[in-house]
């Protein structure tokens, strides 16, 4: 016999010495009358009944049974009204009772499936996935055990969820973390300023660090925020590279931080759009072209040539975008200074990856109709972030990492690059 068949076997004669073949063959007739939700009820029931199962057998072991007692001062009493967390929601139950000399004792069974933390964690993610509060009720089974899922109720649980979440990320110690890149972004929400800053590790792992809330960007906002990362444990240095989209306050900050020594490569898709806002409408497809031409040349000395010649070709055109292509022209071709191949440079070119996360932030924050005030903002936000950090994946092209830090240190040095492009 097949091992899959004698496993089906095993649990359907488990299922059947639980409930009884009667009460299986009743569920199984509205199931196939009533369709899914009789068999999601089915299935709280079956959870409830699991879950009284446990504590007897938790009591039984801690004071045995009645005919051999295990400890003579532990004495059973009879069950009184509870309640668990089962299904997604909150569920009656009956619970056995069990007192000693000093007084009653504790199923730990029973502490672990009461526990509202585990609940509204649950609350939290399916909240962040696009379901509303008010509308959760809808989501689940009206039964005479279930309880506990107004919209006032589910709100005090997603508030205590991601109070938990927005403390855990600012506390988060990142003493372990080796840092390779820095992607540093605003995001603005109800009016405020955030700074966002996104890492990505010498395994070519992304990480959110941190956030700092301001009135606008500006570079002591940003100063804010690389000094908690530090208090945390980051190490900064003038080796990581960092990536921005050329906002003014956050280029102070570095410049100011490091100097010289700052390797910055701003996001090449904001620069596109800034030169194509100064330019006519019949030339911006041409000016794009241009500009892509020149990028997607891998030679650092042939990138800067193409970018000289298209300077010449926008200031005929336009003084105003060959004035904002040349003040960035030096920092737009930093990864091809440093040689990075093009499967890596494709993430470290432009802002995109941090751009992505705050899309991914805005859906989650979709049922938000209003922020009553900085905590709740901040609470969302951190929560937000945790979650789309779950479905980071490791970037391409992160086995180039190491060499390209070589020729970073190389750099500082004052040493040619020596890796091949």
């Amino acid at each position: 016999m097949k091992e899959i068949t004698r496993e089906r076997k095993k649990n359907k004669r488990l299922l059947m010495e639980v409930s009884g073949e009667g009460w299986l063959r009743e569920q199984m007739g509205e199931i196939m009358t009533q369709g899914k939700r009789a068999l999601d009820e089915c299935a709280l029931r079956v959870g409830r009944m699991l879950a009284e199962t446990i504590f007897y057998m938790e009591r039984e072991e801690m004071a045995g049974p009645d005919y051999h007692p295990i400890d003579p001062s532990l004495k059973k009493w009879a069950s009184e009204r509870g309640s668990v967390f089962i299904g997604g929601q909150k569920v009656k139950v009956n619970r056995p009772r069990l007192r000693g000399s000093e007084g009653e004792r504790k199923l730990r069974s029973y502490g672990v499936l009461q526990d509202p933390a585990q609940f509204s964690d649950e609350l939290l993610t399916k909240a962040l996935r696009g379901l509303s509060g008010r509308k959760y009720r809808e989501t689940v089974l009206e039964t005479a055990e279930g309880f506990g899922i107004s919209p006032s109720s589910v709100s005090r649980r997603l508030v205590q969820a991601t109070t938990r979440k927005i403390r855990e990320f600012m506390e988060r110690d990142l003493n372990s973390m080796n840092l390779f890149a820095l992607f540093l972004d605003t995001v603005h929400r109800g009016g405020v300023a955030f700074v966002v800053a996104l890492g990505l590790d010498r395994n070519g792992k992304k990480w959110n660090l941190g956030f700092w809330e301001g009135a606008t960007e500006n570079h002591v906002l940003c100063q804010s925020l690389l000094s908690d990362l530090e208090s945390r444990g980051l190490k900064l240095s003038r080796n990581v590279l960092f990536i921005t989209d050329g906002g003014s306050g956050i280029i102070k900050c570095l410049k100011e931080k490091y100097g010289k020594g700052l390797i910055h490569q701003r996001c090449t898709i904001h620069k596109d759009r800034n030169i194509q806002n100064h330019l006519p409408k019949r030339y911006r497809q041409e000016a794009h072209r241009r500009y892509r031409r020149a990028l997607e040349l891998t030679r650092y000395s042939e990138a800067k040539a193409e970018m000289k010649v298209f300077e010449k070709w926008l200031r005929e055109i336009n003084e105003s975008a060959a004035d904002s292509l040349l003040e960035a022209s030096e920092e737009i071709l930093t990864l091809h200074r440093l040689q990075v191949p093009k499967l890596l440079r494709r993430t470290l070119h432009s802002t995109n990856p941090i751009e992505s996360m705050f899309s991914q932030v805005r859906r989650a924050e979709g049922n938000i109709l209003r922020y009553r005030g900085s905590k709740m903002s901040r609470r969302w936000l951190g929560s937000c972030l945790l979650h789309a950090e779950t479905q980071f994946k490791r970037v391409k092209g992160y086995e180039s990492i190491p060499e390209v830090m070589k020729t970073i240190e190389r750099e500082h040095q004052g040493e040619p690059a020596q890796i091949a492009a």
